[in-house]
């Protein structure tokens, strides 16, 4: 499934459309999300997420053709609907799981690595540094980065020469891996910049339990 990475060509579109029209904040809704509708736990994988206020939910739309004896996805949330222009990367959430199976041979996280780099890469994102394992709360997860220029202006306005700003779009996206329970969960973080994943990331929490303590 990979369904991760293929976002890529979702965020590449959005970025790519007509930049004169700036994004506009979500609607305040009337009454105040409480802190367990923000928060997404998956007791079967120990771990939650906390979702930022305003942001989208698209999981149900993304789990539709899930094959549940291969793989699903258990969240997808979008800074903004997948779906709505802007000038800036819509920073997204996705997790999902596959069955290790569906790859002969896959025995580590690590082995994992070769599949998600070659989806990556077909989809216009090349890595960004080496791979690297991490340990996260009990978890021993498989870090790996990608980035994608876009080559986008972040202004039109041809008054004046000192006016246009020619920095590229870069879109940045880090997956973590992890192997449990004989299935594959990738959660991956897309955004901007690096500030903008490493708050993204700081979002993400393992239980502890007795199997994971050491």
């Amino acid at each position: 499934m990979l369904a991760v990475v293929s976002l890529g060509t979702i965020f590449t579109a959005q970025a790519q459309s007509k930049p004169a029209t700036e994004p506009q904040p979500p609607a305040k809704s009337a009454a105040t999300p409480t802190e367990d509708a923000q928060l997404y736990r998956n007791a079967n994988f120990g771990f939650r997420y906390k979702i930022l206020y305003g942001w989208v939910d698209r999981t149900k739309e993304m789990q539709e053709g899930n094959d549940a004896g291969k793989g699903e996805v258990l969240l997808a949330v979008f800074e903004r609907p997948p779906e709505a222009t802007g000038a800036t990367i819509n920073s997204a959430v996705v997790i999902a799981s596959e069955s290790a199976v569906s790859y002969p041979g896959l025995k580590t996280a690590e082995d994992y690595l070769g599949p998600l780099t070659e989806l990556a890469t077909a989809n216009g994102f090349k890595a960004d540094g080496e791979p690297y394992v991490l340990e996260a709360e009990g978890r021993q997860l498989v870090r790996a980065d990608f980035i994608k220029p876009l080559g986008i202006k972040t202004s039109n306005d041809k008054t004046s020469s000192d006016k246009i700003n020619k920095d590229q779009l870069t879109m940045r996206q880090s997956t973590l891996i992890l192997l449990a329970k004989g299935q594959i969960v990738s959660f991956t973080f897309i955004a901007g910049t690096e500030s903008e994943l490493d708050d993204l990331m700081d979002g993400l929490h393992f239980v502890v339990t007795k199997s994971s303590a050491r």
